[in-house]
């Protein structure tokens, strides 16, 4: 295989592809690569409003994209985001699961014990990270079952491998998310076609809107002892930038991994790696 040849793996050209949880920082990343790649992308989130930054990189891309409102804990969203994505691109090709996240109420403190972490706050947490992975997988894998063909991309986290503290709900939240890849992997070949393939990342420590200021001091801009620890415990020595999710969503989502489905790959910096010693 030629250069010409590999670089035509990565070509998505006609290609349609749906993210939830668009609007964030690592789902409009993503969103940009695949545009640069050709494909056409509707972004889906309850945050319609783009970032300037954002909106100025999308209109230097050569795909085409739409912004929609779709929440992924209702299915009547879901299905009219569907109708609209048909409506705009003809099918529907690929799905990533960006949304998810933790609330702040589910987070053990000095303040607040396990024991004290609300219900709501919990079930929120759960609901957002495995059922809103779940529902849009049934809602758009299913145009998939009737072409036959298609590629849906979770996304996990190293805390489904190794819980962090603090994060109960989230941490096993995401434990599902990557059991529910591989289950959904199995489902799909074996059910409907060997071609329509289930794949998650997990990314490691990145700094996003949520999280930057558990991480970094808002002020000084130096690490939180929070921060550090996770530093400390990451041999690459550093946060994971959002484009260091780009090689491994691209290869995932490319014919250059064909006959990969059911997998979970860390993005992570060694962290999953260290044993701490």
């Amino acid at each position: 295989m030629d250069l010409k040849e590999i670089t035509q793996l990565y070509d998505f050209t006609g290609k349609t592809i749906v993210i939830t949880g668009a609007t964030g920082v690592l789902g409009g990343e993503i969103a940009c690569a695949l545009l640069g790649c050709g494909a056409n992308i509707a972004m889906m989130d309850r945050n319609t409003k783009l970032e300037a930054d954002l909106v100025k990189r999308i209109d230097s891309t050569v795909g085409r994209v739409i912004v929609i409102y779709g929440n992924v804990l209702k299915r009547p969203s879901l299905e009219k985001c569907a109708a609209k994505i048909i409506e705009e691109f003809g099918r529907i090709d690929y799905l990533i699961n960006a949304a998810g996240g933790n609330h702040p109420e589910a987070t053990t403190g000095p303040q607040k014990a396990f024991f004290d972490l609300p219900e709501k706050a919990l079930q929120f947490t759960s609901e957002l990270n495995l059922l809103g992975t779940m529902l849009p997988s049934q809602v758009f894998g299913k145009y998939m079952a009737e072409q036959r063909e298609g590629v849906i991309l979770n996304i996990s986290s190293m805390n489904a491998l190794r819980p962090l503290t603090r994060i109960p709900a989230y941490s096993a939240a995401k434990a599902a998310v990557s059991n529910f890849t591989q289950w959904l992997a199995v489902h799909m070949a074996q059910e409907y076609s060997p071609d329509i393939r289930v794949n998650a990342v997990a990314p490691g420590f990145f700094l996003t809107r949520q999280n930057r200021f558990l991480l970094t001091d808002e002020k000084s801009g130096e690490l939180t002892p929070r921060g550090k620890s996770i530093i400390d415990h990451t041999p690459m020595g550093r946060f994971g930038q959002p484009e260091d999710l780009l090689g491994a969503v691209l290869w995932l989502l490319s014919p250059a991994s064909k006959f990969v489905t059911g997998i979970v790959v860390p993005v992570d910096g060694g962290f999953s790696a260290f044993s701490g010693v």
